[in-house]
């Protein structure tokens, strides 16, 4: 069975700071299951989505909101699956607000939260996640890292 990874954001307007998101796990051959959620627009689609994404087949969840960023905890509140958050710039603060509302999680319910804007690393740690039990996406990220190394 072939991984998938769902990619939540709070707003159409997120689309191009999570597209690197889509396409570093497209590159790894992972599917990439792009949707737009509000925490505060659509709290019981989050809450339904989240709750049956173990049994929809996904491995990880991967949400990008900015300024109050309250979609990667709501998520995380309602799975057991690893959720990785992308604070998102923009607002008065230019993403501050949104980094510290998805790393200061509760105990008990984590939430993985890479830069601001950093949709990028999310892909690649969900990849590494899924890299645990399987030889050719190690293979793959090593290859990757040595084609970042300066010659």
């Amino acid at each position: 069975m072939t991984a998938r990874v769902a990619i939540l954001m709070g707003s159409p307007n997120d689309h191009d700071k999570m597209a690197p998101a889509a396409q570093t796990l497209e590159r790894y051959g992972i599917e990439a299951d792009v949707r737009v959620m509000s925490a505060h627009r659509s709290p019981a689609a989050v809450a339904e989505f989240a709750s049956t994404a173990r049994d929809e087949g996904f491995a990880a969840i991967i949400c990008g909101a900015g300024m109050a960023a309250h979609l990667a905890g709501a998520v995380a509140a309602q799975t057991t699956l690893p959720v990785i958050g992308v604070p998102l710039s923009g607002g008065a603060i230019n993403g501050w607000d949104s980094l510290l509302a998805t790393v200061q999680m509760p105990r008990g319910i984590p939430v993985a939260t890479v830069a601001v804007d950093g949709a990028m690393n999310a892909a690649l740690l969900a990849v590494q996640m899924l890299a645990i039990d399987n030889p050719d996406l190690v293979t793959a990220l090593e290859d990757h890292r040595s084609e970042m190394t300066p010659r």
